[in-house]
């Protein structure tokens, strides 16, 4: 029996019956494995990097200095420690001989001489990174490698931070506790913790985040942490939090987890797509095995017999697909990374064999579930088949199958979902978009109908006529072929439309610089170096930083919360301001503005509705120290796109009159006044400003990496629905070698029949791209009337570019797929008929 099924393998492969449903499945496997080695590599990563993520055993990480008892605790245990403090601070440099002075943002670290406890910091050495032993030297600095080259500078130039010069020593190569895997929006800066003073950079209202470093013996680890988890819980301490090796950055898992749903779902979107295209294979293999199974049935073999036969070939056709898609993806899984860039590190461990495994699992799966029922209807073809040309209906049991195959398709959404509500949509989204996009082909090709008969070019006719003929054929292609487009388009035309709604939608004299950490003391000096540069839209607003710690009567903790970003807002400290009048982009949509008469506030809405505070709430918060009481007056909605300095919560003004405080502004730098910026960094070396356009040219960078890497992906989603159109139409090619040889026997011309199906084609395509435009525009005006909230201008581009790409997939598909049919003469046609 597996000699028989090996030289039956071997005769279908020759005549081309297995060539596509391997393509087809090579696909399917090849997207899904594709991110399978892409997240297994960066979990590995993460894994073997999961101490050197934190640089230690245990952190304790908080928003101010922490007292010598937490010091204390740890040398009673015998466990070492170290220091860092990080926060966002200018720097300047150049201005001497050649190089420009330059002013930007960077993020600083200042390290104690014990850092790091685990993991090591790598510096470059020429194009080497290598193991560095201590910490920058007094005096001097190690900076990212990405800052000198953005400003021109090298190792041993000189850098201004605050108010002292530091020579640069070294480039970064790895920063362990920094995260392995991502990159941070200001390059880094790193000195020795005893420089730090020196700079004049901590200050009251300074953003810096403190963490102590511990490392030892495991027991004396988990006794520190047992410790410091009762201490914080005991005293409701607030703004510290403990890092632990278990916890190993859950931000960074977290956000690898949702991005390895998200690509795998697309991935397992092109599978769909291409388990169709299976389904299709494996049913026109039925219609052309139907006859030599009968004679095979004549000649003695059993029912039983035949089906281990075909099932025996169909496995080696899964095993080699499967295996092929495997390598494909592991090919493709390095144009990930290197679309992702600087996103992910290139130092990724070698991938296992599980993504391997799990692709094999999901090549045989998909076989089984969209191929078996054709298979299954091989075994009960009649004997008197050879004489009587029908085709028996499908039994029961048969049926019964393609039910496996949707169960299949299901299951596997969830496997790669790892959620079953969001599975459920996925798939519930996936057969919504496939049943819209059938009835709207269905009433353009009812449509097409008015246009064959008003037309009287001849192979215009044909091609509509052919269309019309095989309905369900024509629907299936131009669903296929549209979801595949609208992904594409929905990523790259509506995208750039999307953005440049939104820069439309921001005012044209918005902001684009902030200014924090302004001391009191520093006002009228500020505001007379502003005045002199011609800027002078820059209000001055008083900033306290305060922990809401009750609302009435409740005492709140992020315990007391359901939702993550509640959570998250009650655990950190809020930007607390007073003003006297609204401020411009801000309205009062419930209760009334603030007055003096008593302790009011007035809360932005949509903090109002994650922490479910209402008009006539009492809240408390914790500001350095002092409690803060005010009563809920009004509910705020603010204009967030014009980039002007805005606050959650509002206070009036005798509330903040004996609290400390630092000032916050923001204004626009017309062209031309760049040197304001370095002035104000040399007069003023404590502040911080933010260049917000650079930060959005840094944003839109990352958004562009991961967008690349998606669209990557879609390239499988559309290589999946041509895989479809072809299918469908080598599924009616027999079929149209007979309509084609009895056309030319009755007097049609081959070059009539070509144009026709040129035509045919060309239609398909720009239906599916007029669908998959009109899929991605309605998207995209979605996004931006009830997500972004900016307006929204349909551009004829997205159809064009939709019609364009959707006649050329199709021509492509339907070359491949019909090159044959007009090479095969009539009379020949019309005897084999």
């Amino acid at each position: 029996m597996l000699a028989q099924a090996l030289r039956m393998t071997r005769r279908d492969w020759r005549a081309g019956e297995l060539r596509f449903l391997l393509v087809a499945l090579t696909v399917a496997v090849a997207a899904l494995c594709s991110v399978g080695f892409f997240v297994d590599r960066m979990k590995s990563g993460m894994a073997r990097d999961a101490n050197a993520l934190l640089a230690a055993d245990l952190v304790l990480r908080a928003d101010g200095p922490l007292d010598a008892s937490w010091r204390e605790k740890a040398e009673a245990l015998r466990l070492a420690t170290a220091d860092t403090a990080v926060f966002p601070s200018m720097a300047s440099s150049g201005g001497a001989g050649s190089v420009p002075a330059t002013t930007g943002l960077v993020s600083m670290k200042a390290v104690s001489p014990s850092y790091p406890l685990r993991g090591q910091m790598k510096l470059f050495r020429g194009d080497d990174a290598v193991p560095s032993k201590g910490t920058p030297a007094p005096g001097t600095v190690w900076v990212d490698a990405n800052l000198l080259a953005a400003r021109s500078l090298t190792v041993g130039d000189a850098i201004k931070l605050g108010e002292r010069s530091f020579r640069i020593a070294a480039a970064i190569a790895i920063e362990p506790d920094r995260g392995a895997a991502f990159m941070n929006f200001a390059p880094r800066v790193m000195l020795a913790a005893s420089d730090l003073p020196s700079t004049g950079l901590v200050q009251f209202g300074s953003r810096i985040t403190y963490r102590l470093l511990l490392s030892g013996p495991p027991e004396a680890i988990t006794s520190y942490q047992h410790w410091a988890e009762e201490r914080i819980a005991a005293q409701k301490l607030r703004g510290i939090q403990l890092e632990s090796l278990e916890s190993g950055r859950p931000e960074m898992r977290a956000t690898l987890e949702r991005g390895e749903r998200f690509l795998s779902l697309v991935g397992l979107l092109s599978a769909m797509l291409a388990a169709v295209a299976i389904a299709i294979a494996a049913r026109r293999y039925l219609l052309r095995h139907l006859d030599a199974c009968a004679m095979m049935r004549c000649l003695g073999l059993t029912q039983s017999e035949l089906t281990r036969m075909v099932l025996i070939e169909f496995l080696l056709v899964g095993v080699a697909g499967s295996l092929a898609g495997v390598l494909v993806g592991f090919g493709a899984h390095y144009l990930l990374l290197v679309w992702l860039g600087q996103l992910v590190s290139a130092d990724l461990p070698a991938p296992g064999f599980a993504p391997a495994l799990q692709g094999l699992a999901f090549g045989l799966l998909l076989l089984t579930g969209f191929a078996l029922p054709p298979v299954l209807q091989l075994r009960g073809v009649p004997h008197n088949r050879v004489i009587r040309r029908e085709t028996p209906p499908p039994r029961p049991a048969t049926l019964a199958t393609y039910g496996l195959g949707l169960a299949v398709f299901v299951l596997l959404l969830l496997w790669q979902a790892r959620d079953l509500r969001l599975g459920l949509l996925t798939a519930g989204g996936f057969l919504g978009a496939l049943v819209l996009f059938a009835l709207v082909a269905w009433l353009g090709l009812r449509a097409l109908r008015l246009l064959r008969e008003a037309s009287s070019h001849t192979a215009w006719r044909f091609a509509l006529a052919a269309l019309q003929r095989r309905p369900g054929a024509t629907i299936l292609q131009v669903v296929a072929l549209s979801l595949g487009l609208m992904a594409l388009l929905l990523l790259t035309v509506v995208r750039g439309q999307l953005i440049d709604a939104w820069r439309a939608a921001t005012p044209p004299d918005a902001p684009n610089q902030f200014v924090l950490n302004i001391q009191t003391d520093q006002k009228p000096a500020f505001a007379a170096l502003l005045a002199r540069a011609g800027v002078t839209d820059a209000p001055l607003y008083p900033m306290v930083r305060g922990r809401l710690t009750r609302i009435n009567d409740a005492d709140i903790t992020g315990e007391s919360f359901i939702e993550d970003r509640a959570k998250r807002l009650v655990e950190r400290e809020f930007n607390l301001s007073a003003v006297a009048a609204l401020p411009p982009s801000n309205e009062v949509v419930a209760g009334k503005w603030l007055d003096d008469s008593k302790p009011q506030a007035s809360v932005e809405i949509g903090l109002a509705k994650t922490l479910n505070i209402r008009v006539g709430d009492r809240l408390r918060f914790d500001v350095a120290g002092e409690t803060v009481d005010a009563e809920v007056t009004s509910l705020r909605k603010l204009e967030w796109g014009s980039f002007r300095v805005n606050f959650f919560v509002l206070l009036n003004p005798a509330l903040l009159t004996d609290l400390p405080q630092t000032w916050i502004t923001a204004f626009r730098l017309p062209p031309g006044k760049e040197a304001l910026i370095g002035e104000m960094v040399r007069d003023f070396p404590n502040l911080t400003v933010v260049d917000v356009g650079a930060v959005l040219r840094q944003i839109q960078g990352v958004v562009d990496q991961v967008v690349r890497a998606v669209e990557f992906l879609f390239l499988f989603t559309l290589a999946s629905g041509v895989l479809v159109l072809y299918a469908a139409l080598a599924g009616t090619h027999d079929e149209r070698i007979r309509e084609a040889g009895l056309l030319r026997a009755l007097g049609a011309t081959r070059r009539q029949l070509s144009r026709a199906q040129w035509l045919e084609f060309a239609l398909v395509g720009s239906l599916s791209g007029f669908l998959a435009a009109t899929g991605a525009a309605a998207t995209g005006w979605a996004l931006a009337q009830y997500v972004f909230d900016f307006p929204w201008h349909f551009s004829p581009l997205v159809w064009l570019a939709g019609m364009a790409v959707g006649a050329a997939c199709a021509l492509i598909g339907g070359w491949a797929g019909l090159r044959n049919v007009l090479r095969q003469p009539p009379l020949q046609t019309l005897r084999n008929a």
